[in-house]
């Protein structure tokens, strides 16, 4: 029997295994970040027939009652008062036009949306293929095509872009020159939102007051980051468009901003004690930031590959130091 203290040999029968005839380690079957961001942001289930059948069944039900009712009353204004009854006639022509023209914006604005939707969809697949890689960046390129600050930047994709072969470099290359100014314009939208919440957190007393004010200041953001990236939003895509952002914030636990963050950004765990509504105003104005940073990777064309993604941490100390007149 061996002693404990003298270590325990095992002798095998035979030559000894090699290393490298042991076979490799099978890779896991992980789907790149980016794939699965896309895979998030991609549009939610078609509703059920029946509820799509209640909608479409109810919208008529509604316009026929409407127009029966206006109908109605046009006609008796005209047997007792033909002048306002005229008159009635003309303003309700007015509103139906008026509808119809809004009707129109809004259906143009959601198929903006759905073409920048389709085109952050298409990247995933495209980077594979130069055909596809081409016809996505024909196709970014004629989103930006009437922005003359960006005729120079269109140009050199034009030039440069002909001479690469590889699929990805284009994609890449189409990132740097057509979304590079709107990510910096995007930035600073998101910087003077989260500026303008925290300040009104931290001057504010109302606590209900400092809700409206992040609440609208969050809208607006939103629906700026949308039209700076050419999709720009009616009244119906901006609450879609919310919606998404949310849950976009929600798939990738985006939400939750820690006391560590607040404090290696601006110093929130000391003025916090200094200032109480301070500390509260760096918070707000924190996740304001994190909800700026959603709104980008929702509405911009192509997910960030070649271009670095911005940080809360960037973002919020720029806002702070322009709150303090710090800022170059």
């Amino acid at each position: 029997m061996a002693s404990p203290h003298q270590p325990f040999v095992l002798e095998l029968d035979g030559p000894a295994a090699s290393v490298a005839d042991a076979p490799p380690v099978p890779e896991a079957d992980v789907a790149p970040p980016q794939t699965a961001v896309a895979a998030m942001m991609r549009a939610p289930a078609k509703s059920s027939v029946a509820r799509r059948l209640f909608y479409w069944a109810g919208g008529l039900f509604l316009s026929l009652a409407v127009s029966i009712a206006t109908y109605e009353f046009i006609a008796s204004t005209l047997n007792r008062w033909p002048v306002l009854g005229f008159l009635a006639m003309v303003l309700a022509g007015v509103a139906t036009v008026s509808l119809l023209w809004m009707a129109g914006r809004e259906w143009a604005a959601l198929m903006r949306l759905s073409r920048i939707d389709h085109l952050r969809e298409r990247s995933v697949t495209a980077r594979g293929d130069l055909e596809q890689a081409r016809g996505l960046v024909k196709d970014l390129d004629a989103i930006y095509a009437g922005r003359e600050e960006l005729a120079w930047n269109r140009r050199r994709l034009t030039e440069q872009g002909g001479d690469l072969f590889d699929p990805d470099a284009l994609i890449r290359l189409a990132e740097v020159e057509l979304l590079g100014a709107a990510d910096q314009a995007a930035r600073r939208e998101i910087e003077a939102a989260s500026r303008k919440v925290a300040t009104a957190t931290a001057l504010v007393p109302l606590a209900l007051v400092d809700v409206a004010v992040a609440l609208m200041s969050n809208l607006r953001m939103i629906r700026r980051i949308a039209d700076i990236y050419g999709g720009r939003a009616g009244q119906v895509g901006s609450i879609r468009m919310l919606k998404r952002v949310f849950s976009h914030l929600v798939a990738t636990g985006a939400v939750a901003v820690g006391d560590d963050l607040i404090s290696s950004v601006a110093g929130g765990g000391v003025l916090s004690k200094v200032s109480r509504r301070f500390g509260e105003g760096v918070i707000n104005g924190a996740l304001t930031a994190r909800v700026g940073i959603a709104a980008m990777e929702v509405c911009r064309p192509l997910p960030f590959e070649a271009l670095p993604r911005p940080k809360v941490a960037n973002l919020l100390s720029r806002a702070l130091a322009g709150l303090f007149g710090l800022k170059d």
